[in-house]
Formats: C-alpha cells, sequence, structure tokens
C-alpha cells in the first residue's frame, strides 16, 4: 500500500467524490474512514510501512520485548494499533504518526490494566484511571529491563483479573 502527503492511502481508483468538507476521497478511503483516522490497516506490515523511520524503530523494538515477555500474546490491530492480549487485553502499542492516541510524538507503550500495576512514577497516567502509558521518542529512551519488569506484571494481572472473572 502507498501513502499520500498527510498520510492517506493512494488506492488506485480514479473516482473521487466530495467528502464531508469538501474533500475529495475516493470511494475506497471513504470506505476506510472512520471520524477519528483517515485510514485503515489490515496488517502490521501496512502500519510499519506508514510509519516514520523513527517510529517504525521503536514500534518494533517494543514489539519485540512484547513477544519476548508474552510469547503466546494474541497480536491484533484495534483501533489500527498492535494490542496484545491473552485472557484480557494485556498492552498495546500506538505510534504517535496513528493519532488519536493522546501523541503526536514519538511510540506510546500502554497498559490496559495500569492501575493494577506497582507504579512508582515511571508510568504516565495523565487523567486516565485504568490505562497508563510510556511515551518513548527513541530506542535509547527504551529501559528494557523495566520494561519488561512491567509487561510481566502485567501478565500477572491479566491472569488475576480472569481468575476474578470465573469466581
Amino acid at each position: 500500500m502507498t501513502y499520500l502527503p498527510g498520510g492517506l492511502p493512494e488506492t488506485g481508483s480514479q473516482e473521487h467524490h466530495a467528502g464531508p468538507r469538501g474533500d475529495l476521497f475516493s470511494p475506497d478511503l471513504r470506505r476506510a474512514m472512520n471520524r477519528f483516522q483517515p485510514f485503515s490497516f489490515d496488517t502490521l506490515g501496512e502500519l510499519t510501512e506508514f510509519l516514520p523511520p523513527d517510529q517504525r524503530k521503536l514500534l518494533e523494538r517494543l514489539r519485540a520485548l512484547v513477544l519476548e515477555c508474552i510469547p503466546d500474546a494474541t497480536e491484533k490491530l484495534s483501533y489500527n494499533v498492535p494490542f496484545y492480549s491473552r485472557r484480557t487485553r494485556i498492552v498495546f502499542i500506538w505510534p504517535g504518526a496513528v493519532g488519536w492516541g493522546g501523541t503526536s510524538e514519538g511510540v506510546q507503550l500502554g497498559f490496559c490494566r495500569g492501575n493494577e500495576l506497582a507504579d512508582d512514577g515511571y508510568l504516565e497516567k495523565g487523567t486516565r484511571k485504568q490505562v497508563y502509558m510510556k511515551t518513548f521518542h527513541r530506542t535509547s529512551d527504551i529501559d528494557a529491563d523495566r520494561v519488561r519488569a512491567l509487561l510481566f506484571e502485567a501478565l500477572d494481572a491479566d491472569e488475576a483479573a480472569w481468575r476474578r472473572k470465573r469466581k
């Protein structure tokens, strides 16, 4: 898939219709668009092709850490970014280029049950009650040992949530 300036996918279709703001989008793109993101990825490969090189490197490094710590995780694109789950959603990786994730630069590693993790101020809470994140701007920002510890703790939180649900 190729992309036009501004991150819009090039569809190859010559037929265009005026959008809600007078924009011209192909019928294929109009089907893929939603209110928050003007694109839709079917595969992780499409997402990585779309990303700027710095965010691509961050995504690949964080993905490798997630799969190293949670090798049996299910990887699924939701909201156009990869989410990882076993029993419940555990963690996601949100590149700033995808938008709507709260950052436009860097890449966020988000913990779906961040409120259940031991906190020493490393994770960013913002105004969120449950999901906590860490934003990385360079691969050198990633403290692999600390991220691994958080991933293992998030895995324990996933198991605990599943056990509570089964009771």
